[in-house]
């Protein structure tokens, strides 16, 4: 009597049966393996989805400059622009505001980055006089978060009659 014997390759995940004793499954996905990469209709349609994804991702590049001196001087031009936008706001804000923002920035980083936004094009403008204080930045931030509320409202229709199946 031949006895059905079930192995899980762990590295894999996969369960494979075996009919025989002593067969070995590892082989037999190998030969799978081997007659997959032979076959040209396969390797035609893998560098068709290559390019596919390639183009998705804009020519490979996902946006990032080819050479490693674009990347270095793209990086130091966003450090320099991000220092130049923290020493603005230093510039701007009291201690107390500046650490209320960034307290913000830990819960709500998309949040700030509004606030600091607004602060900094209404100092370019020159709308700002003085430092702005805690609780002034408390006051701009109720302001802000009135408008940006989202209102729900829910509305129940009730019909006039037991009688209406019309669902």
């Amino acid at each position: 009597r031949q006895v059905q014997k079930t192995t899980v390759d762990r590295g894999r995940g996969a369960e494979e049966q075996t009919g025989e004793p002593g067969a070995s499954g590892h082989r037999r996905a190998e030969k799978a393996r081997a007659k997959m990469a032979d076959d040209p209709e396969l390797a035609a349609i893998r560098q068709r989805r290559m390019q596919e994804l390639m183009a998705q991702q804009g020519g490979g590049r996902g946006g990032m400059p080819q050479n490693p001196e674009q990347a270095a001087q793209q990086e130091e031009q966003r450090k320099a622009a991000e220092e130049q936008r923290q020493d603005m706001l230093v510039a701007l804000l009291t201690p107390d505001a500046r650490e209320r923002l960034n307290r913000i920035r830990l819960v709500k980083p998309e949040k700030a980055m509004g606030i600091e936004n607004m602060l900094l094009t209404a100092a370019q403008r020159g709308a700002i006089g003085e430092k702005i204080t805690e609780d002034r930045l408390i006051t701009l931030l109720q302001q802000v978060n009135q408008q940006t509320e989202k209102k729900t409202s829910v509305k129940i229709i009730r019909r006039s009659s037991a009688m209406d199946d019309d669902w």
